[in-house]
């Protein structure tokens, strides 16, 4: 039942006709054909993959850094942490999308891609945090007890040992805050404008408007990519 969406909008996107419609009234590649053609699509493609990475390179060193700190010291504000991570599920997108509005607004950075990954990031950041944490439990502390007895500094254990044992949770975690990034639509809305629309907020303008079939060879793609 969850991928039926995704594949009435499959039929749809091969319709031969002129209208969206389901099933189609015949079979065609031409509104994929016509991708090509749309610009501000490929246009808001880009950014919004520019702005998931910006998003996904904030969030390694953040979220890991934090999970190693809440999992293994005990910090000042842990529990104001620990509340934080409960944000994504406690705090309404719309309210996150206009707090962080007027707050880059005032700061002014509004206006490009930068303050749009950060913000992506700050929502979305307890996911990482999380998925890394899970991996810092699994962690045996006698290899790099061990590194340091062989006269390996902190910082060295820290490269060599540390983080290639939590690269498993580290690169889930990567793959997840970009996908988040990538598929993004609220908070979008309130930190872009018409010069740097991002594809979720692009494919939500349009259809507001009507619904045609290339937009359904538009959303097709996008799922793949995500």
């Amino acid at each position: 039942m969850l991928s039926l969406p995704t594949i009435i909008i499959i039929g749809a996107s091969l319709t031969a006709g002129e209208i969206l419609e389901f099933p189609p009234s015949g079979l065609s590649l031409k509104w994929y054909a016509k991708l090509f053609e749309m610009e501000e699509f490929i246009d808001a493609f880009w950014r919004t993959l520019y702005v998931s990475i910006i998003c996904t390179i904030i969030s390694i060193p953040a979220g890991t850094l934090c999970a190693l700190a809440l999992m293994r010291y005990q910090v000042k504000f842990k529990k104001t942490l620990q509340v934080y991570l409960l944000l994504p599920f406690t705090i309404p997108l719309v309210v996150s999308g206009i707090g962080m509005m007027l707050f880059f607004g005032e700061i002014r950075i509004l206006g490009s891609l930068f303050p749009v990954g950060l913000g992506l990031c700050i929502i979305n950041l307890p996911f990482m945090i999380w998925t890394v944490s899970a991996t810092v439990n699994k962690l045996d502390r006698q290899l790099e007890e061990a590194g340091a007895n062989c006269g390996a500094n902190p910082v060295q254990v820290f490269f060599t040992i540390t983080i290639p044992a939590l690269a498993p949770g580290i690169i889930t975690g990567a793959l997840l805050m970009f996908i988040l990034a990538f598929n993004e639509v609220l908070v979008s809305l309130f930190l872009t404008d018409a010069r740097i629309v991002t594809l979720p907020v692009q494919i939500y303008n349009s259809i507001r408007s009507i619904i045609t079939p290339d937009l359904a060879a538009v959303s097709v793609v996008y799922v793949a990519v995500a």
